[in-house]
């Protein structure tokens, strides 16, 4: 296959943060050829008030090779929201292989690690206030990390009063990964690596050949077509 197309069925409307975490994961994977993400607008969704209807639909208007789902596991356990995206996709009866994305709690807890690239999602890529940025290995057990982050942005941004108030701290978070280059400090979170382990697996059996799925990173040659 000379490409590969995924769509990211989100959970909310700020989750387009998630792709340059996605396309990173693929590449971590071995493929080498080329990936062509595609967020679905919500719009064509909203009528869609089940997850397994909201499925149906995105492959309908989004065909594509994997389906990312992505649900915040919030307060419930990671095996929970598993099962939950498993059984939706079961009563589909599709066959298009998915990957289910489960941060614990929110997506924002997956792009608060990196302060380079949070200085240059506020806009002041040279600021020199102190961010008080968690221990990575710490952030799944942030009650709020979407406030935390926010916090986090609001400081980096370097604004104050009239200035702040009017600082667009959504659009900043959804910014945020595109500054990042490597994902790999990401393998210290668990939920992380339970998503990786799945991804590696998908591409494994789907997409190339020769891959030890418990390795992530491992480099090998893609299937010719």
């Amino acid at each position: 296959m000379a490409s590969l197309r995924y769509a990211l069925l989100a959970d909310g409307n700020s989750d387009a943060a998630l792709m340059p975490i996605l396309t990173w994961a693929l590449r971590e994977s071995g493929l080498q050829i080329a990936i062509n993400p595609m967020y679905p607008d919500r719009r064509s969704l909203k009528r869609a008030s089940t997850l397994e209807n909201r499925i149906r639909r995105t492959i309908r208007y989004y065909p594509c090779d994997v389906l990312f789902i992505h649900r915040d596991a919030e307060k419930a356990p990671i095996v929970m929201r598993l099962e939950e995206i498993r059984d939706a996709m079961n009563e589909t009866g599709i066959s298009v292989p998915f990957i289910c994305v489960i941060p614990v709690r929110m997506q924002e807890a997956w792009l608060i690690f990196d302060e380079s690239a949070i200085r240059k999602a506020a806009g002041n890529p040279n600021g020199i206030h102190p961010l008080p940025l968690p221990e990575i290995n710490r952030v799944e057990s942030i009650p709020d990390p979407k406030a935390l982050l926010h916090d986090v942005l609001k400081t980096a941004c370097g604004l104050s009063g009239r200035r702040l108030k009017k600082f667009n701290v959504r659009q900043a978070a959804r910014r945020i990964s595109e500054f990042i280059d490597d994902f790999s400090p990401l393998r210290n979170l668990t939920a992380f690596n339970v998503f990786e382990k799945e991804l590696n697996q998908i591409v494994q059996e789907h997409f190339i050949e020769g891959m030890d799925a418990s390795i992530p990173g491992r480099k090998i040659k893609s299937r010719s077509s």
